[in-house]
């Protein structure tokens, strides 16, 4: 019997999903940019699976480095030292900001998010911690609570000690700003009061996405981190910027910090440290973090905490990158193609409110009228409420490209090693499939 002649549906149980009515495509393969179904029906993969897939499909170095490595040794204990581990370790630790030296390897970034957290308060001696309204930070019990956004919502209560705020989102400004500017001032107004209102001396982080990824591609305002930095300084709080998505090569940077000159204490990472050949995350710890831990015993750790067969296509992604320019690649095409060919869609279709991102990480938030900004679906939709955007959702499909819809938006995250080619195709596709959107455009 081959691998296409049955179908387990009833047995897996979805994540995300009523399980009643799930019914998944089942995909028989992919390469490259691309992926497929059973009956032969490509893809163009514009959401890198979950924004992971950053070197593509069946990358042939990835899956070399994984065979070498199986074949030298499959697994061991972290508490040895292990050459593999420690090479990835190094790598990384060369392309991080400032004095952030030291990794603590995980399974997968929402771990990544609970080390941090952990770290950050035994390092303060402080219990809270402040994120954004508008986040992902994972799905376990303490990530699902510092996430803002409403899958928070039927996992509480949580995690005690955290706090939300607003981040800038000056399309939607909670702060009644007439421009960037203004935005990023008011923002960290409020962020600041925040930490006024909730008493300084117990804060032991602010713990943020530097671009917000699920919750609408928000890239900050110049001027945002920066901002966010000096207010932690100047209260003794740390700085956690969640690189999950956004890190390795995603908006043309090693990490997105680096783009606008900012140091945190703490880097979380995932997803595009391998492409999520095999699960792999961390957290890249600062001199002054880990300083706090080395007379005294961290009290956490992981039986797969720098699993080999993860760490090794980690070792050949870097050497891939540096080997063929694909941050320049990157922040080409993100220049010449997605800013502009995204541009063009916004002055034809009347559904799109705004187009926005960086490198090769965008949104389309998709509205029924551009004059009141009214969201295509309600906040939250779900079921008839969200057929607008699934069917929007269909017409992309139909057109042959899969990217990620999420409430009223169509955000665009393909392989970094996606052609220029392979791009104007894709957003020709998206260009089609926005006509569904057009159609329910009221003003």
């Amino acid at each position: 019997m081959g691998p296409d002649s049955f179908d387990t549906r009833g047995q897996v149980f979805r994540c995300w999903s009523a399980q009643g009515g799930s019914r998944p495509m089942t995909v028989a393969g992919a390469q490259g940019s691309w992926f497929w179904d059973r009956e032969g029906n490509r893809y163009l993969d514009l959401a890198s699976q979950l924004v992971n897939v950053n070197l593509g499909h069946q990358h042939p170095r990835l899956l070399a480095a994984i065979a070498e490595q199986a074949g030298r040794l499959c697994t061991i204990a972290p508490h040895f030292s292990q050459d593999t581990r420690d090479r990835l370790a190094q790598l990384i630790a060369e392309r991080a900001p400032g004095d952030l030296d030291r990794v603590f390897f995980t399974s997968g970034g929402t771990e990544a998010n609970e080390h941090a957290v952990r770290m950050a308060k035994l390092a303060t001696g402080r219990s809270k911690v402040l994120t954004a309204y508008r986040s992902y930070h994972g799905a376990t019990g303490g990530s699902i609570t510092l996430t803002g956004d409403p899958r928070r919502w039927p996992n509480e209560p949580g995690l005690p000690g955290v706090v939300h705020f607003f981040g800038p989102y000056a399309y939607r400004t909670a702060f009644h700003a007439q421009d960037e500017r203004q935005e990023c001032e008011r923002a960290l107004a409020h962020l600041e009061e925040v930490l006024c209102l909730e008493g300084p001396h117990t804060v032991a982080a602010v713990l943020l996405e530097t671009v917000v990824g699920t919750n609408g591609v928000l890239v900050p305002p110049d001027g945002y981190l920066q901002g966010v930095r000096e207010l932690c300084d100047r209260h003794g709080a740390l700085l956690i910027c969640d690189e999950v998505m956004v890190g390795f090569g995603r908006i043309g940077e090693w990490f997105a910090v680096d783009a606008w000159g900012v140091t945190p204490d703490l880097i979380t990472f995932a997803k595009g440290v391998n492409s999520g050949y095999v699960p792999l995350g961390g957290v890249i710890v600062s001199e002054r973090v880990a300083a706090a831990f080395e007379d005294r015993v961290y009290p956490g750790g992981l039986t797969y905490s720098g699993h080999p067969l993860a760490c090794a296509p980690g070792i050949a992604t870097i050497e891939v990158f540096e080997e063929t320019g694909v941050l320049e690649h990157v922040r080409r095409l993100g220049r010449e193609v997605m800013a502009p060919g995204l541009e063009k869609l916004a002055e034809k279709h009347p559904s799109i409110g705004e187009v926005r991102g960086r490198g090769l990480f965008w949104a389309i938030e998709l509205v029924r009228d551009r004059a009141s900004r009214t969201p295509l679906v309600p906040f939250n939709a779900s079921g008839a409420e969200a057929e607008p955007m699934t069917r929007v959702m269909n017409s992309c499909v139909a057109e042959g490209a899969w990217p990620m819809c999420q409430m009223n938006r169509i955000h665009l995250a393909p392989p970094l090693v996606v052609t220029e080619e392979e791009l104007r195709w894709g957003l020709d596709a998206v260009d089609a499939a926005l006509d569904t959107a057009d159609a329910y455009v009221t003003g």
